[in-house]
């Protein structure tokens, strides 16, 4: 059951770093029309639909990844303090009541958004019109991808429940933690304060 768990987990996190180069793209396409519309005084009509459809799925398509490190915004004030066991309780509550509603509601509800985008062949309104329905193909695959990782996660929440801790999870990189890495390296802020001048490298006045 733990290896499903982490293949889920690595899908996700594979799925939410191949997206994250949106990010790249983003900024070259900005930049780009940024010179095109002031050095050459050429702007195109399709940049910003572009740039919002861009960021847009870089947004809906982290979603599945967020979940799966266990980054969403949650009340860490009081969750912090309760047990593992009361804290899978209360997420299972949540996940039941509020996220698998939402999220099949989303996923569905987009698939028909998408039909419907594709069988008008919908495009921009603009002078230069782009089609919108790939876009919006994005909005039923990111709420796919999003519904299986909380299914994971709800199993998370039953196993805790059971044995009395959470079980593993993928990693991935993190926000360095100064304070962390000096524990890890064993780094004593004040040795440098603490050795002789001539070892701190500063000679007699």
């Amino acid at each position: 059951m733990q290896k499903l768990l982490l293949a889920v987990d690595r899908l996700s996190t594979w799925i939410g770093q191949l997206f994250a180069w949106a990010i790249v793209l983003l900024t070259g396409l900005i930049s780009w029309e940024v010179f095109s519309r002031y050095a050459l005084d050429r702007p195109h009509g399709w940049a910003l639909d572009v740039q919002i459809m861009l960021y847009g799925i870089l947004f809906m398509m982290a979603g599945a990844y967020t979940l799966s490190k266990n980054g969403h915004v949650r009340g860490d004030v009081l969750y912090g303090f309760f047990r593992p066991r009361t804290q899978a309780s209360l997420d299972l509550t949540l996940y039941i009541i509020f996220f698998l509603p939402g999220v099949f509601a989303m996923t569905y509800a987009g698939w028909v958004y998408f039909g419907e985008s594709l069988a008008i062949r919908e495009t921009t309104f603009n002078a230069d019109p782009i089609p919108i329905y790939p876009f919006k193909f994005f909005i039923p695959v990111a709420g796919g991808f999003l519904l299986l990782q909380g299914l994971v996660e709800i199993a998370r929440c039953v196993i805790c429940i059971r044995q009395g801790y959470w079980p593993s999870r993928e990693q991935d990189v993190e926000e360095v933690d100064v304070e962390k890495l000096k524990a890890m390296v064993h780094a004593d802020p004040h040795a440098e304060l603490a050795a002789p001048p001539a070892e701190r490298g500063g000679g007699p006045l």
